[in-house]
């Protein structure tokens, strides 16, 4: 392994290495300074060549790196760090990210495990919708882009509270042409969060349903603060993994579920698109508002039905808007109570015949 840089190291005359973040087999992340911008911080991920690949390979590398860095600058979501360079220094490939302050949410669960408790469902479930958010949009780019590494430790959670889906290094981009995926670089993720069609490396096919694995992994974890086991035990042994619900009993049903299918085994048994798990995910929440749905989603409103409930940002006016329909029927239903109840009493129908004076007279009627 090659050695990382020194702090005081400046690369490419412009980033100014302040001090080693991280470190692993595949490179190493560091905190920078660009010093065209006085007072910019950034993160430097940098990758490692395989030393054992011919110069020939590195070369296709490297280009294949550029092209697709390129993809990754293009990239602006408020749940994703902004790609703003990338550059070869010394045989190394480097991806120039803003760097984002904050707590990853792996450390997050050590604080909560070491207290004894368990990462609220409420807060797990807030962090997850911007996790969709950040995974939805990846997936919708032309060519869709793969993250292929979501894991607490690659997630932080900002100051300001924002979620912050970090590390490209395992990053891929679909090619709709083509059955296979191009790697950006090697590697194969981190087992307990990797599906098994990610374990080929290269030579597996990988879609955004092994994204989807991964957030299912990634939740286990947060919910029950016990990493999953790993897909290929999980294959051997099926049932060693125990449920979320017998872990953290505080879990919900529906959540327990919708993690349960995003973890399924083969590609084909999980949800098809984070949409589609979303709507699994957050169904138990939103379950009251399933006659007003197709509505709410239409509507100008900056902080959607799902949001609401989850996070319980509610409020009196907010419960009449998003159940308004509902209201209106009950409203209707008491106003036909009250028009029926309303109408005249039925009235008796008049007798045709004279009435008579005594029973004699009456006794000769016909």
């Amino acid at each position: 392994m090659l050695e990382p840089l020194s702090p005081g190291t400046t690369l490419w005359s412009r980033y100014h290495i302040k001090n080693l973040v991280g470190q692993g087999g595949m490179g190493a992340i560091y905190q920078a300074e660009d010093t065209r911008l006085e007072g910019r911080l950034c993160a430097l991920k940098e990758i490692l060549p395989d030393p054992g690949d011919s110069l020939e390979h590195q070369e296709q590398i490297q280009a294949q790196f550029r092209r697709e860095a390129s993809v990754l600058a293009r990239l602006d979501h408020p749940n994703l760090p902004k790609v703003s360079d990338y550059f070869v220094h010394g045989g190394r490939d480097y991806l120039v990210m803003d760097f984002v302050p904050g707590q990853d949410l792996r450390e997050l669960i050590e604080e909560a495990r070491a207290r004894g408790q368990f990462l609220p469902e409420q807060q797990v479930l807030a962090w997850s919708a911007q996790l969709c958010d950040a995974l939805e949009y990846l997936h919708s780019q032309d060519p869709p882009v793969l993250h292929r590494d979501v894991k607490p430790a690659n997630i932080k959670l900002t100051p300001a509270g924002t979620i912050k889906l970090v590390d490209f290094g395992l990053v891929k981009l679909m090619v709709p042409s083509d059955n296979r995926t191009v790697t950006v670089l090697q590697g194969r993720g981190t087992v307990q969060y990797t599906p098994l069609e990610q374990y080929g490396g290269d030579t597996g096919h990988t879609d955004v349903r092994s994204d989807i694995y991964s957030l299912g992994g990634t939740l286990y974890h947060l919910l029950t603060a016990q990493a999953p086991l790993e897909a290929k035990q999980r294959f051997l042994r099926p049932g060693d993994m125990p449920a979320v619900r017998k872990l953290n009993p505080q879990v919900s049903v529906g959540v327990e579920n919708a993690i349960s299918h995003a973890m399924a085994m083969h590609p084909d048994d999980r949800p098809s698109s984070v949409a589609e798990f979303r709507a699994e995910l957050f169904g138990r929440q939103i379950a009251p508002l399933q006659v007003t749905r197709g509505i709410l989603n239409r509507m100008p409103r900056k902080r959607s039905p799902d949001y609401l409930q989850m996070t319980g940002d509610t409020t009196w006016r907010d419960a009449l808007w998003y159940n308004r329909l509902l209201l209106l029927l009950l409203g209707l239903l008491l106003a036909i109570a009250v028009a029926v109840t309303a109408l005249p009493a039925e009235r008796p129908i008049p007798s045709i015949l004279p009435p008579a004076s005594n029973a004699t007279e009456a006794s000769r009627l016909p």
